[in-house]
């Protein structure tokens, strides 16, 4: 099996005469976490959405696992085990923790769609439901209404639902966006946490955040991969800092 379980080849998307991906060759090594980093507009989420085919690309191929995934749709993907999680907070706020941890393991049983069930029907869910609510430090408040948890926590909880669906690639947009200093750091390390035995493609704007857990970063500018390499390397790269607006990488560090 190769060691990147993710290989783009001249990805390309274009919108009426705009190019939004430009001829992105990226490689996600297994077992990492992997950044995707850039300014604003520079084709971050275009490119997680071209991967977990919400768009199809222009141009250029998609493999997983070795296997051309260009052409397939979002569940046929889904189903191959790259789950994402969105930059807004994807969760069910009228549920318990438990049960919208519960929803993402239902996958598995064959009975997602099946409503009119009993719901005893899930409680052989309940025990991995909490083992993953334990994961992300969540718990004590399994039977908390989701309504109720602070942004932060609905960050970690979705992370819970994401890992419900084993996924063997999670692709997380923004896991950190909207955080105080708190709970980015919490979250940081719960990601570092998380990704034990798995490989985590995310983008990110917090370069604290970036720098702390990344085994691997890329830059996009314009759609364009601009460098890519380890953080200490990518910071320090000329073009890198002029991207974030002529900084120094002092000021590049402290992004967001």
């Amino acid at each position: 099996m190769s060691d990147y379980i993710l290989e783009t080849s001249h990805l390309t998307k274009e919108f009426k005469g705009f190019t939004a991906v430009s001829d992105v060759n990226l490689s996600v090594r297994r077992g990492t976490i992997h950044a995707l980093i850039g300014p604003n507009g520079a084709g971050k989420t275009t490119c997680f959405n071209l991967l977990t085919k919400f768009l199809v690309p222009t141009s250029g191929t998609i493999r997983f696992n070795g296997q051309d995934i260009t052409n397939e749709k979002p569940a046929e993907i889904a189903r191959r085990g790259i789950i994402r999680s969105f930059q807004i907070s994807a969760v069910f706020p009228y549920l318990t923790l438990l049960e919208n941890v519960r929803l993402g393991l239902q996958r598995k049983l064959g009975t997602s769609y099946q409503f009119w069930r009993s719901e005893r029907s899930l409680h052989k869910l309940n025990g991995r439901a909490r083992e993953l609510l334990a994961e992300v430090g969540l718990e004590g408040m399994a039977d908390e209404m989701t309504v109720n948890l602070p942004y932060g926590r609905k960050r970690a909880l979705e992370i819970a639902t994401t890992l419900a669906m084993e996924p063997e690639l999670m692709l997380l947009d923004e896991p950190t966006q909207g955080m105080g200093h708190e709970d980015v750091d919490r979250v940081t390390q719960l990601i570092k946490k998380v990704s034990a035995g798995r490989t985590i493609l995310m983008v990110e704007h917090n370069m604290k955040v970036v720098s702390t857990i990344a085994d691997r970063i890329t830059v996009l500018q314009r759609g364009e991969v601009l460098a890519e390499g380890p953080y200490e390397e990518v910071s320090n790269n000329p073009q890198v800092m002029e991207a974030y607006m002529g900084t120094t990488e002092g000021q590049l560090e402290g992004a967001h």
